[in-house]
């Protein structure tokens, strides 16, 4: 899952960053509203965190520029406590949710858990595939109730095809969505992460349909 944050506080920025990443999080930074609008036109996202006072161009003018270029990434904005003008103003214009400043990171993350859920048309923070679950809340995953002890990358791996069970993932999709933007993307480095993942986790779980991508079957009822 690859989130992109636009904070223009650096101290809320690393703050907010290291939370995300021990969270399993890949995430670019961007601190004024060009560059937000220019990431978010341009790279994909599982979701984005705005700030709505941003230098450049504000947080309400990015949103609305990248829903009529129909960028349809979940957006959360982070607005001053008690503007509620703001936050109804975001909302039309896109958004999908709100926290007021300062806010709690559980709540954060709870959050964003949610709007990669529902984008995804997954109600549960827990993911069911045959013998896996994942327990989205807790970074948790097992295979017939037997904990599975997986690197960030790993569960970063398993969690957006686990979101996207039931559909082929290209290779440069899944690519997109693990690494940050400023990291050096090797096509091969998929195929490597792969093996180890299917080693810890069965190789039938993750199958692979030659030139297309990889797929996480629908569990039969």
């Amino acid at each position: 899952m690859r989130v992109l944050l636009i904070e223009d506080d650096p101290r809320i920025v690393r703050m907010v960053r290291a939370v995300l990443e021990d969270a399993g999080y890949a995430v670019d930074v961007a601190s004024d509203g060009d560059a937000a609008w220019f990431e978010g036109d341009t790279q994909d996202y599982d979701a984005a965190v705005l700030d709505l006072g941003l230098p450049k161009m504000d947080g309400l003018a990015v949103l609305a520029r990248w829903r009529a270029a129909k960028r349809d990434f979940p957006v959360l904005i982070l607005t001053a406590r008690g503007s509620w003008a703001e936050r109804v103003q975001g909302i039309d214009a896109g958004a999908d949710d709100y926290l007021t400043k300062p806010f709690a990171m559980e709540e954060l993350l709870a959050r964003l858990r949610a709007l990669t859920r529902r984008a995804a048309g997954r109600a549960s923070p827990v993911l069911n595939a045959g013998s896996v679950m994942i327990d989205t809340r807790k970074m948790r995953v097992t295979i017939d109730e037997l904990p599975i002890n997986l690197t960030t990358l790993e569960y970063r791996c398993i969690n957006y095809l686990m979101h996207h069970v039931g559909r082929v993932v290209p290779p440069g999709e899944l690519m997109e969505h693990l690494y940050s933007h400023n990291h050096e993307r090797d096509p091969n480095a998929v195929e490597v992460l792969l093996g180890r993942l299917r080693k810890k986790i069965g190789v039938e779980i993750i199958q692979t349909r030659r030139g297309f991508g990889y797929i996480i079957l629908e569990p039969h009822h």
